[in-house]
């Protein structure tokens, strides 16, 4: 298949893929993320891809590494992204936007010469990602809207509500939780979610959380 071409499952997908740690990143399928690229391994890294199927894997590092010169192990599920844009900055820096495809889970981390990072991984367990109206009936839209207004107007966020209102449930959901100001523990989770009313549900009761933890500490301070 051309690199241009949809994806419409695993099978499209390679085994092997380069993988970008980054902690509090959140990419979910369909969803794009903005990345200023400017470490030498991961500046190889866009030319390796951009030469290729311009692939990169987001995944968010699990824990602190046992010392300095040591890589943080890897949570288990990341996302699978495209390079749809690509600018240069003209001082050794990219500008990227990635435009996520699927999750997945990975199998093993290989032993490679490149100064990345590289993973063997499944899609399999993801394939419902490729549809994005999976779910989108079963999801809360009413209550998911709610929270956003509370959680916006208790912690003083602009949000483009006309944009919102437009938005499908696939679209709302997974943008809400990308540009959630949420720590990488709950960004994960809504990663993970099973399907899209999971995640809408995790959405609402991780705002939720922030929201009752903001009033407690206000109260607190009376």
């Amino acid at each position: 298949m051309s690199i241009n071409d949809p994806y419409e499952g695993p099978q499209d997908l390679p085994e092997t893929i380069p993988v970008f740690p980054l902690e509090g990143a959140l990419l979910l399928p369909r969803g794009e993320m903005p990345l200023n690229v400017f470490e030498p391994r991961y500046v190889q890294m866009i030319d390796d891809a951009l030469r290729g199927q311009r692939l990169i894997g987001m995944v968010q590092p699990d824990g602190d590494p046992d010392d300095q010169n040591a890589r943080p192990s890897l949570y288990s599920c990341g996302c699978v992204g495209r390079i749809t844009a690509f600018g240069e900055s003209g001082d050794g820096r990219y500008m990227i936007t990635l435009t996520g495809i699927c999750r997945y889970r990975i199998v093993e981390e290989l032993n490679v010469d490149t100064p990345y990072r590289q993973c063997r991984v499944d899609f399999e367990t993801f394939r419902q990602d490729f549809d994005a109206t999976d779910g989108e009936d079963d999801v809360d839209r009413a209550s998911v809207i709610k929270t956003l207004r509370d959680f916006a107007r208790a912690n003083q966020l602009t949000v483009d509500w006309r944009g919102i209102d437009a938005a499908p449930n696939d679209a709302l959901v997974n943008a809400l939780a990308m540009m959630s100001p949420f720590g990488p523990r709950e960004k994960q989770a809504l990663l993970e979610a099973a399907d899209l009313k999971s995640r809408a549900d995790v959405l609402i009761a991780i705002a939720e959380i922030e929201m009752a933890r903001r009033e407690n500490d206000s109260a607190g301070l009376q």
